[in-house]
């Protein structure tokens, strides 16, 4: 199998601001590397209803998400981007593997367990949310899967799915493998460098640069970045200098220098303040572009909507041939003409 046979599917919830971990541990990735494989990339509105959000700022911020992936480089000659509402196999998909899946498998997901702990009640779309994720990666046949190590196990469970699936009625889906990037996997929260930079804290007040922030906001988030008490510039393996590795890290990836270059750059820095400077200079420039780009596409939302309708075409050209396969296998009789329903 040649790369360019390989499907890659990977989705992103529109809750929250896009940030810079979301950027370098994904979003960069994504397009460094689209040329070389199959590429699906979903906005996945449905997941992100688990979390009850308001209409209005669902519409919006799934409109901005879009913008924000396309501003940051996703071609769609070269991938395919949409919205996981769009294609409506998505929705009708979980139905069908919900038929296969022992709800144990379920009630054990550590997601879940997090999520629930100390509520009087949840929600049905909170246990079924895995589910969900493992008719996004099903349809698509997809072969490898990027995702942060919070969402391996869901992945895994996508897996014991389709083997279920295809044990009851015959090889039906490929088996996906989670792929972890090795680099900008895990940036951390600037006020907490041992907790993962993440939208669900990015109100916190200096936990996140977001990827729309302004330079000086930029600039004022990394000088309050949490360090410790030596003025000593290195990579470490010390849990004291978590905040300092932290900061080299975001440096190290968007310069794609190595560690012996990024210490060398900082060899005759005064002290922290120069390092977090130095960081927030190459943050604010790597960024730039993709604030511009994104104010075009924000400024004519119905070209981002033909594009948004372009990808959803694409993606429903396979995942509705999956879910007719799906349906078959299942015994559910398949209607003469799908314009009759």
């Amino acid at each position: 199998m040649t790369n360019k046979q390989i499907r890659v599917f990977s989705g992103v919830q529109p809750s929250g601001d896009p940030q810079l971990g979301n950027y370098l541990g994904a979003f960069r990735g994504w397009v460094k590397k689209q040329s070389e494989k199959d590429n699906f990339f979903c906005v996945v509105d449905l997941h992100a209803l688990t979390v009850t959000p308001s209409p209005e700022d669902l519409k919006k911020q799934t409109r901005e998400l879009a913008a924000v992936l396309f501003a940051c480089g996703l071609d769609p000659d070269q991938s395919t981007l949409f919205v996981q509402s769009h294609v409506s196999a998505h929705a009708e998909g979980c139905w069908l593997l919900n038929c296969v899946t022992p709800i144990g498998w379920l009630e054990r997901m550590t997601q879940f367990k997090d999520k629930s702990e100390g509520k009087e009640r949840v929600s049905t779309g909170l246990l079924d949310y895995p589910v969900l994720m493992a008719g996004d990666i099903l349809l698509y046949d997809a072969d490898e899967v990027p995702v942060g190590e919070d969402q391996k196990q869901h992945v895994e469970l996508s897996r014991d799915i389709a083997e279920r699936f295809n044990r009851l009625y015959g090889e039906t889906f490929k088996i996906p493998r989670p792929v972890i990037p090795e680099i900008g996997g895990r940036v951390m929260g600037l006020n907490d460098p041992n907790v993962k930079m993440s939208k669900s804290f990015a109100d916190i007040r200096g936990h996140a640069i977001r990827i729309l922030d302004t330079p000086e906001e930029i600039e004022r988030s990394f000088m309050r970045a949490v360090t410790d008490s030596s003025n000593e510039i290195v990579f470490s393996n010390s849990p004291e200098k978590a905040g300092v590795n932290n900061l080299l890290g975001i440096y190290k990836v968007i310069t794609e220098k190595s560690e012996e270059e990024v210490e060398k750059d900082f060899a005759s820095a005064r002290g922290y303040g120069d390092l977090k400077k130095a960081v927030a200079e190459v943050v604010i420039e790597e960024l730039r572009p993709i604030k511009e780009k994104y104010l075009e596409l924000m400024k004519d939302v119905s070209e981002l909507d033909r594009l948004l309708s372009v990808g959803a075409q694409q993606a429903s050209s396979i995942a509705f041939l999956k879910l007719d396969q799906m349906k078959e296998k299942m015994g559910l009789i398949l209607p003469v003409s799908k314009e009759l329903i």
